[in-house]
């Protein structure tokens, strides 16, 4: 499994593809925020796809609200739950 940079760079892949975002995965900084204004502007919908894809590319499964609010923030945040589980 990758790790470190190889990791983020490909979780910010999974989210422009699976997503289909209107930007290059290069544009996504490890820190920009997945949801509400200012940062990628993602809704509920959107966090159900990611919720799965994380899954499906990852083997992570983000099983409750609670969890999904603490991932869910940003790739940093996605990376370090990957590299914990």
């Amino acid at each position: 499994m990758a790790q470190g940079e190889e990791l983020r760079r490909k979780i910010k892949e999974v989210m422009v593809d699976e997503l289909m975002l209107d930007f290059d995965a290069g544009e996504i900084a490890d820190e920009t925020a997945i949801f509400g204004a200012g940062g990628l502007g993602l809704d509920s919908v959107d966090a159900l796809q990611l919720v799965v894809a994380i899954e499906k590319h990852f083997g992570l499964k983000i099983a409750d609200a609670e969890k999904a609010k603490g991932v869910l923030q940003s790739v940093e945040t996605i990376a370090k739950a990957i590299e914990a589980k």
